[in-house]
């Protein structure tokens, strides 16, 4: 159990078990749950029942308000632990050593949706990381991007405007497939490069533990001796990037508005820790106008190959929280909330982001106490001034609250810079007040949107082509799609023309920008690929070969291959060897969109007709979205070689002593781009 663990278990309670008895939120027993105080068996109820009253009155506030944006979310813990020591960079303790590990907590989120919206929507995603550290907490706030769609904070109450459902309909809910997004992007032609990445596979992410992150901000590392070093961070997922197909997550966010984090869980629940490798790029203070493009500009990358990734640390996920609303609802996150290392940088949207965000939770908690509520709770003492207010957990039993006293020996002091004590990095700043852009670059907002389609695969162009397609034609301002054209033209010429046709407004004039070069590192085609923890729907029934299904599951649970026993009802099936297994899942409730592969082994059950058709629609949607397939010795019969298929990535059992060894390593590719 670690420290943050240890300061939980302190808040934990359990109201149910052996001898527990019912009380009230005074702890007085309560001998009547079910009926209000009345005057008279059928009389009026009485103002006196404070029983009713506290009850009642504590769940008319049981919820607090939803924030503005990233309202959707799901909580986890974990354990970081650095490689090396950071040292010669950065004074921060949790980067101070080899094998170090500090207690974490992530929020995975959406950003456009509101609480009740569907995971898989095509959006900006959250992924923030709560250091509970030996100095106090950091939070690391990324997205599933490298880069952001505005340069100033001054935009964010546009943009988020632009991006939520309209203001006089409410719809639609989670997307930006509607007029006053595209009419946003037209208009502030900074966010080309972020939309191209969100209209990427990369805003459709198969599952949390297959998405990278990037804080996207330029911070400062700042070394014991006060060198200071910019830096921008990247978290990379062990299991490589991965995405979902447009239609895949259209309909999973109707069968299963709770994929991603039904996924999270069982894997954590199977002991398949989600694993994050931590990166840095670095860039010395002397090198800030070395480039062509502006270090502080959040609408532009570093890019790797001019800038590489150095590892330093890895994160494991491997504990969920007791409770959503204390652990997830109530968890708080805030750039600004630094430890002696780090620091800010004059990055806009940073400054900006350093204030919204705390004073958003200000908001919804109605206290600034909501840091001592235990998921925000750091795991060192606190010892400040400041007092009172909503939430106030504290019991301050001591008389002095101000600073420079003589009552209590001028305590609580403050700290020097050998103690520990956080010193801002002393910045040279000079110039006059200005609303100006910090540098001719912040208006350069193509060259690297078009590097980056440049470096996508022949599929992920294709694939971003339709993504732009679906959702420019919900934007029913013939206006609105022609501007975007004209606006996508600067990016690539064929891409805009064929947007053009797709939309039925008149192809553009002009063409893209000349920008030529290209990066290997964005392409998810250059991603690392596993069959471990891919989900496999094994659809069966009775009289399946015993030996060939138990030979293939061992295999999967070898690998950690993830399945569920999807039957034409719950219950046993059995062989014809006698094997049993236990349907855990049944057609009726499960869909072929949910698994990343089918076995199908088909069998014998009450009404076949029906099974054998639910099967080759399963075999047919499988197939259509490019994902393996394995076929039992008893299954032939639901899918064959023509001319119009070729099969790639379908696994046969007959006659094949090693299918499922086969089948394993087809599971591990996830998709053939190759089939016909």
């Amino acid at each position: 159990m670690d420290e943050k663990d240890a300061q939980l278990e302190k808040f934990r309670a359990q109201n149910t078990g052996p001898g527990k008895k019912l009380t009230d939120d005074n702890s007085v027993k309560v001998s009547n749950d079910e009926t209000t105080l009345r005057a008279g068996k059928r009389g009026p109820a009485l103002f006196q029942d404070f029983h009713f009253y506290r009850k009642q009155s504590h769940f008319n506030r049981e919820r607090i308000p939803e924030k503005v944006v990233h309202a959707r979310g799901f909580t986890v813990y974990g354990q970081f632990e650095a490689y090396q020591s950071l040292k010669h960079l950065t004074k921060a303790h949790f980067l101070g050593a080899a094998g170090r590990k500090t207690p974490v907590l992530v929020r995975f989120s959406n950003f456009q949706g509101n609480k009740g919206s569907k995971d898989t929507a095509v959006d900006i995603r959250g992924f923030a990381v709560k250091f509970y550290t030996k100095e106090g907490n950091y939070d690391s706030l990324s997205l599933q991007f490298p880069v952001f769609i505005l340069a100033d904070a001054m935009k964010f109450q546009e943009l988020t405007h632009a991006a939520k459902p309209n203001p006089k309909v409410h719809i639609p809910q989670a997307t930006t497939a509607h007029d006053n997004f595209w009419d946003y992007v037209a208009n502030n032609q900074e966010s080309a490069h972020m939309v191209m990445w969100l209209m990427s596979m990369r805003g459709r992410p198969r599952s949390w533990r297959m998405m990278a992150g990037w804080p996207i901000n330029t911070f400062r590392f700042v070394n014991a001796q006060g060198k200071s070093t910019f830096v921008r961070f990247k978290w990379e997922p062990k299991l490589g990037v991965h995405s979902l197909l447009l239609d895949e997550a259209n309909i999973i966010g109707g069968v299963d508005p709770d994929f991603h984090r039904r996924d999270i869980i069982e894997a954590i629940e199977k002991g398949a820790y989600p694993e994050y490798e931590l990166g840095v790029q670095l860039i010395e203070e002397e090198d800030e106008f070395k480039y062509n493009f502006d270090i502080l500009d959040d609408t532009k990358l570093w890019p790797e190959e001019l800038i590489p990734v150095q590892r330093i640390g890895k994160m494991t996920l491997n504990r969920l929280i007791d409770n959503f609303f204390a652990e997830a609802e109530q968890s708080a996150f805030d750039p600004a909330s630094l430890v002696p290392g780090i620091d800010f940088t004059n990055d806009p949207v940073l400054q900006g982001r350093s204030f919204a965000y705390r004073d958003t939770e200000l908001y919804r908690h109605h206290s600034a106490n909501f840091e001592d509520l235990p998921v925000n709770r750091p795991i060192v003492e606190k010892n400040y001034n400041m007092r009172d207010s909503f939430m106030r957990y504290r019991i301050d039993v001591d008389s002095v609250h101000y600073k420079n006293n003589s009552q209590a020996e001028n305590t609580p002091e403050v700290s020097s810079l050998e103690e520990g004590g956080f010193v801002n990095y002393p910045g040279k700043v000079e110039g006059r007040v200005t609303r100006e852009v910090p540098s001719e670059s912040f208006t350069d907002f193509f060259s690297q949107a078009r590097f980056f389609w440049n470096s996508l695969s022949a599929v992920e162009k294709q694939d971003l082509l339709e993504t732009l397609t679906y959702h420019l034609q919900y934007a029913k301002n013939k206006s609105v799609r022609k501007q975007n054209v004209d606006m996508w033209v600067k990016v690539d010429q064929e891409l805009a023309c064929k947007l053009a046709d797709n939309l039925g407004v008149e192809r553009p004039k002009g063409t893209h920008v000349p920008v030529t070069s290209k990066s290997p590192a964005i392409s998810q085609f250059n991603t690392p690929y596993y069959a471990y923890t891919q989900k496999v729907g094994v659809i069966i029934g009775n009289g399946f070969n015993g030996s060939e299904v138990k030979s293939v599951l061992a295999a999967f649970d070898s690998q950690k291959v993830f399945y569920d026993i999807i039957g034409e009802r719950l219950g046993v099936i059995t062989g014809t060897d006698g094997t049993k297994l236990e349907a855990n899942e049944t057609l009726l409730t499960k869909n072929p969109h949910l698994y990343d592969t089918l076995y199908i082994v088909g069998g014998t059950v009450e009404n076949k007709e029906k099974f054998d058709q639910e099967i080759l629609d399963w075999v047919n949607t499988a197939y259509k979205y490019y994902k393996p397939i394995g076929i039992a010795s008893t299954a032939q019969a639901y899918i064959k070689k023509s001319p119009k298929n070729n099969l790639a990535g379908v696994v046969f059992a007959a006659n094949n002593p090693d299918f499922a060894k086969e089948f394993i390593y087809a599971i591990a590719k996830q998709r053939f781009w190759d089939r016909t």
